[in-house]
């Protein structure tokens, strides 16, 4: 058995993962999904570790999204990480930032996002399904965009530490049908990381219309690392 911890986007929570967990838990894996507080990088970062201190391990690191960019500061000290995946997910390299990476392939999300005068934002309610849940039924969908998460967008200009993926073997997801992070962008980054990669014809939302999919990709990086 596997210990699976499993990293949120922005503008989402915990429960984003809610289809994917029965599938994990039917595998005998034992999960934890993270609550980011979306507020800095920093404390994204401080907020995954948290978790990871308290497994013994191995323990299979999971990204989503900006969870993707979490999972790959969060762990350059932590021994007991055996496998990264990443679903439709950033993984800069040192010094980039995921908007970086969205200006590097023409991403338009950007005109979606709402800003705060505090800094935090939030993702047009009438754009969200369009961008981010195409797939997932559309009374989900306005769910999902009826309690995102406010999320600081300094997560995303801030600049990446040394990657965990450089020393951690990885797996990457690539939703084909993403509208938020270009499927150009995510095979580009996979195979930068030297993945093992796995594809399937999603939306943004891959973890909620394709759990299965996704909880194989997990359940594969911990057989393949156990």
């Amino acid at each position: 058995m596997s210990d699976v911890v499993l990293v949120h986007g922005l503008w989402s929570d915990g429960s984003g993962w809610s289809e994917v967990i029965p599938f994990l838990h039917d595998a005998g894996h034992r999960v934890t999904a993270v609550q980011l507080p979306l507020t800095s990088l920093e404390d994204d970062v401080a907020a995954t570790r948290r978790v990871l201190d308290g497994l013994p391990g191995p323990v299979v690191l999971v990204g989503w999204s900006y969870g993707g960019t979490v999972i790959t500061n969060a762990v350059v000290d932590a021994a007991n990480v055996s496998a990264l995946v990443y679903v439709a997910a950033f993984a800069p390299e040192k010094g980039e930032s995921g908007f970086q990476i969205l200006q590097g392939f023409g991403a338009t999300v950007g005109e979606v996002v709402r800003p705060y005068d505090d800094g935090l934002s939030e993702v047009d309610r009438s754009s969200f399904r369009e961008v981010f849940a195409a797939d997932v039924p559309a009374v989900r969908a306005s769910v999902l965009a009826a309690v995102q998460k406010p999320s600081a967008l300094s997560c995303l200009e801030s600049p990446s530490g040394e990657p965990a993926w450089h020393a951690i073997r990885s797996w990457y997801l690539v939703a084909e049908e993403d509208r938020a992070l270009p499927p150009a962008a995510q095979r580009f980054m996979a195979a930068r990381m030297g993945a093992a990669v796995a594809s399937v014809p999603s939306s943004h939302s891959a973890p909620l219309s394709r759990p299965g999919n996704v909880a194989e990709l997990i359940i594969r990086a911990a057989v393949g690392t156990a």
